[in-house]
């Protein structure tokens, strides 16, 4: 199995602020776009990371950094790890750092009014929980349901933005739309709506009548020629 890089957002901020390497050397290592990297460094991304040493968490060397410095063509290489660590083939519900499993109420209780398609048992991959409480918190009956506030799992580091979009799209497949899809959808406008809009649409009476105009152009050439005369006399 190939080893990852540990938070390589955060890893291409401490390059980028402690390193001369490249653009192209950065995304390498750290999976990442080139141009995200610029932006980086040009801080239009990444504002709110704080930057991690990779020679710190042991996933890159000192003399692989100066390597790469010297030679812009040379891809960097994760260090090998000093400890082998084996694969677990137990198969379980997610596990959750003790630091935060006293978000997951609130987190239960976020998928539960903004996601009520999802199943018990999608709600407990994602957040690491049991049915039992699930149901507590859908019932009300929860001990803390009096003080519980419904939070986004993905911005409490329970689960990923691609695990929870994954869930949600199992689940709704082959559902029919919600009813504020369709109000959403009967908002919106065609093109030759949006192109015309503002802009007056002509009236029939408004229309020109080409007979009358020649009929009038006539009389006017059929004068002319009297206010001469008149003129002369």
């Amino acid at each position: 199995m190939a080893q990852q890089l540990l938070m390589p957002k955060a890893t291409a901020v401490w390059l980028v602020d402690n390193t001369s390497l490249s653009f192209e050397q950065i995304a390498d290592f750290c999976t990442l776009h080139p141009l995200e990297v610029k932006a980086i460094a040009d801080g239009e991304s990444a504002q709110g990371i704080k930057g991690l040493d990779p020679v710190m968490t042991g996933q890159l060397t000192r003399d692989e950094i100066e390597r790469g410095e010297r030679d812009t063509k040379h891809r960097l290489k994760i260090a090998a790890p000093k400890v082998r660590v084996p694969e677990s083939k137990r198969k379980g519900p997610r596990y959750t750092p003790v630091s935060k499993r006293q978000d997951r109420p609130n987190a239960i209780l976020w998928l539960v009014r903004n996601h009520p398609e999802l199943k018990d048992a999608q709600i407990s991959r994602l957040v690491g929980t049991t049915k039992n409480t699930i149901q507590q918190i859908r019932e009300r009956t929860h001990w803390n349901s009096a003080n519980l506030q419904p939070m986004d799992p993905v911005t409490l580091g329970l689960c990923s933005q691609i695990d929870l979009d994954l869930e949600v799209d199992k689940a709704t497949r082959g559902l029919p739309p919600r009813p504020e899809e369709l109000d959403e959808e009967e908002r919106l406008l065609s093109a030759s709506q949006t192109q015309n809009w503002g802009r007056p649409q002509p009236r029939e009476e408004d229309e020109i009548d080409e007979a009358a105009v020649f009929a009038k152009l006539s009389s006017m050439r059929r004068s002319e020629p009297d206010e001469d005369e008149d003129e002369q006399g």
